[in-house]
């Protein structure tokens, strides 16, 4: 159902989302680094990442149900503020002294709640506003606007943070959502035609998700290899403040450094993507993109305490090969799967990735404790590369 003035609707709605991805960004590493000076643990951090990804995981399946029922502005709209609240609660509980650790886990866990509405919202919304020939491509306009403010974010925290106070960068996040939210009260987002009388249990909407998924064999197998690389890295980025601290020895500049460069590589392949498309073959593009992943991060494990300077290169390289698989992952998605259904497909399937992160965290925070974040990092690169070649001994028959 894409509409004659898609682009204005599309920048829009992501001008408002960049100033609340700034935000957050900024806020989140606030937080992470707060974590990082007052515990120095990785089991803390990890912690915290599943705090963020169990409600993913949990309420993800029944979120999709009601992004398909709903209005999917409205979705968006809720879960912006929700977020915003949390920050809120945050800017007051630091003013007032250190928060207890308790306290930031319950606040992550609800900002958790808002990301499982929020962003499977937006990902269903595209395709009823967006020509399916175009929807790579948006999806590398987002991934540009994304990273551009996943770049800032880290900076305008650690300035926030040094000159003023975390409250401060609590207000950034609070500022930016009230920008997003009145973004979308500016636009008109289609949503799918469904007959209310059609509507079953809520249980069994959420099966009809699942068969959308089993019905594609080519979706199945894309999302293996996905899957995996999501189960391992995604613990690993919780522990990356850990590798610039504890590995090189560096102060919070360093970790935003680090921050800043990872998502310059996600804004140089948004870019890209925006402007070229991608691989015809996009099963192609996902596995390459694996690869290459995994084999910066087995290098960044491998390098001395004293090559900060390689570790920033390798970290543009992983944010890239991020995008590079990511968004023509979820275009093939809006491509194949019914607007109808979309919703709770895209949710099932950040479930399954979320799933996998508790096991993931349960076993990367213990290891990079006891033997060493560097160690982790050159185990998990080389598990990722793996996972790369497996996915494409899988697809290399399919046809998209």
């Amino acid at each position: 159902m894409p509409v004659n003035n898609w682009k204005k609707v599309f920048w829009t709605i992501w001008a408002g989302q960049a100033f609340s991805i700034l935000g957050s960004a900024a806020a989140g590493f606030a937080i992470v680094w707060w974590l990082t000076v007052e515990t120095g643990s990785a089991m803390v951090l990890t912690m915290a990442t599943m705090a963020v990804f169990l409600p993913q995981a949990l309420i993800g399946p029944f979120a999709g149900v009601w992004i398909d029922r709903s209005s999917r502005k409205t979705v968006m709209i809720a879960a912006d503020l929700l977020i915003a609240a949390t920050s809120i609660i945050l800017a007051i509980a630091f003013f007032i002294g250190n928060p207890p650790i308790w306290l930031i886990y319950t606040l992550l866990f609800i900002r958790g709640v808002g990301q499982s509405f929020h962003l499977p919202a937006m990902q269903a919304a595209l395709p009823m506003f967006v020509p399916e020939s175009e929807l790579v491509k948006a999806g590398g306009w987002s991934g540009f606007i994304q990273s551009g403010s996943f770049m800032l974010g880290p900076v305008l925290g650690t300035f926030f943070m040094t000159v003023f106070s975390i409250p401060a960068v609590m207000l950034i996040d609070i500022i930016g959502a009230v920008i997003a939210v009145a973004a979308l009260l500016l636009v008109v987002i289609p949503d799918p035609q469904v007959d209310p009388s059609a509507r079953q249990h809520i249980l069994s909407e959420m099966l009809d998700g699942w068969q959308e998924i089993k019905g594609n064999k080519a979706l199945v197998l894309i999302s293996i290899p996905v899957l995996l690389t999501c189960f391992i890295y995604i613990p690993l980025s919780a522990i990356f403040p850990l590798m610039t601290s504890q590995h090189f020895d560096g102060t919070a500049w360093h970790a935003s450094l680090i921050e800043f460069l990872f998502a310059g590589g996600m804004l140089l392949s948004g870019l890209i993507l925006g402007l070229w498309g991608g691989f015809k073959n996009k099963f192609l593009m996902i596995n390459l993109s694996l690869l290459a992943m995994g084999v910066a991060i087995a290098a960044s494990g491998a390098l001395p305490s004293t090559a900060f300077w390689a570790f920033g290169i390798l970290s543009v390289l992983m944010g890239a090969a991020g995008n590079f698989f990511n968004i023509p992952f979820i275009a093939y998605v809006q491509e194949v799967i019914p607007p109808a259904s979309l919703g709770r497909v895209l949710t099932l399937l950040t479930s399954l990735m979320s799933l996998s992160t508790p096991l993931g965290l349960l076993v990367a925070g213990p290891f990079a404790e006891n033997m060493g974040v560097a160690q982790w990092f050159l185990i998990s690169g080389l598990a990722i590369m793996l996972a790369a070649v497996f996915g494409c001994l899988l697809t290399a028959r399919l046809k998209e």
